[in-house]
């Protein structure tokens, strides 16, 4: 259970962050759903009426853009100002990019590292500043870190420095706290389907195990697991993804 504990969720107002949010809450958590694009706004706000209404939690909206340092250090206050603490943090920041690199602007280049580097970088850097002692922090990455394949050079290249930068932070901890990143598999989300043709989706299914993409609901379990009864485990990258790649040791 999570009663008395509070939760920071970045990108919280759909797909994997909304449900998180609601699984946290279910168990006791106060979170914080922080959200960007204002046309999220009325969904993150219907989402924290359900957390404080349904499960008698703290719910508490932020709004802010992440690649800017004054909005991080604002995200992590604004939690301490209204629980007290902070137990946990969890990064859903991300954008995807399947596009040859030899047609990638520099614009592209840009935007893709500052929304998924940056961002991670001062998540990281605040959530060691500001969490409580023992706490944990959980970066979603990809498992397209563990394949081989083509399209992806930013979006590859953009997480897999998220995940050093967390390993890294794992080590560096003066707060006991852990650190591990989530790469799940093609997810079933239209974060996928604004990239993908129907073919390499179909294509993407056979790789599994059970023949079909990943689930929000085969990933939300993982972070719990993480932050609650893993607290052994740090500096480690979990490949969620039924067998769609298995990199070696």
């Amino acid at each position: 259970m999570f009663n008395g504990k509070s939760t920071i969720i970045t990108g919280a107002n759909k797909n994997l962050g909304k449900q998180t949010a609601i699984a946290f809450a279910k168990e006791g958590s106060n979170i914080l759903l922080h959200y960007h694009s204002p046309s999220s706004a009325d969904e993150t706000e219907q989402l924290a009426k359900l957390l404080i209404n349904d499960y008698n939690v703290k719910a508490i909206i932020y709004s802010g853009d992440l690649s800017q340092e004054d909005a991080t250090i604002e995200l992590f206050e604004t939690a301490i100002k209204a629980f007290g603490k902070i137990d946990y943090a969890i990064n859903n920041v991300g954008m995807v990019l399947r596009k040859p690199l030899y047609s990638t602007s520099l614009d592209e280049y840009n935007k893709m590292f500052d929304i998924n580097v940056k961002t991670s970088f001062l998540f990281l850097k605040y959530a060691e500043l500001k969490l409580s002692e023992k706490g944990s922090v959980v970066m979603l990455t990809t498992s397209l870190l563990g394949a081989y394949t083509d399209g992806y050079s930013l979006y590859q290249g953009a997480k897999s420095a998220v995940y050093w930068m967390c390993k890294t932070a794992s080590k560096e901890t003066q707060k006991k706290i852990t650190y591990n990143c989530i790469s799940p598999g093609p997810m079933d989300t239209p974060f996928l389907y604004g990239q993908e043709n129907e073919h390499r989706i179909e294509f993407f299914k056979t790789q599994a195990v059970e023949q079909r993409l990943t689930a929000v609901e085969d990933i939300v379990p993982i972070i719990k697991f993480i932050v609650k009864d893993g607290k052994w485990m740090t500096g480690q990258n979990l490949y969620a993804n039924n067998g769609f790649t298995a990199p070696s040791a």
